[in-house]
């Protein structure tokens, strides 16, 4: 069988090559898809009652949307949009502390639900590729 540090070592790779080859509106795709990834696995961890890893992946998603989705805000681009993308981050960062501390599910359901329609359309915005053509 494969070891576990080998299958990360891998994990690690793949994701690197994405990254690399990923352009910008891609790269906040990848952001909504790791903070619903983490907050799928706190779900995981309220059901199961484990408190500790329940946190860690609360502070994973707070950490994408701080350090992430609010950091790659333009807000001399988006002026308006960018402000209110920037009160809705900082409120999902609140109440997912808020969920963590109160032990409250709900809330964290709520945030996740959020991000996952923001990100939805995200997704359906995408620009356009233009096709080179080589002749």
């Amino acid at each position: 069988m494969y070891s576990s540090q080998g299958v990360r070592a891998y994990a690690q790779v793949d994701l690197q090559s994405k990254l690399s080859g990923a352009t910008p509106h891609q790269l906040i795709s990848m952001l909504f898809d790791g903070a619903h990834n983490a907050m799928l696995q706190a779900k995981i961890y309220f059901e199961n009652g484990n408190v500790a890893q329940r946190g860690k992946m609360i502070s994973k998603a707070i950490n994408i949307i701080d350090n992430g989705l609010r950091a790659a805000l333009d807000h001399e681009k988006g002026l308006n949009i960018a402000a209110d993308l920037e009160r809705m981050y900082e409120y999902m960062s609140r109440t997912l502390l808020q969920a963590n501390l109160r032990s409250d599910q709900d809330a964290l359901l709520h945030v996740d639900d959020m991000l996952v329609k923001l990100a939805a359309t995200w997704k359906e915005i995408e620009p356009i590729q233009k096709r080179v053509r080589y002749g």
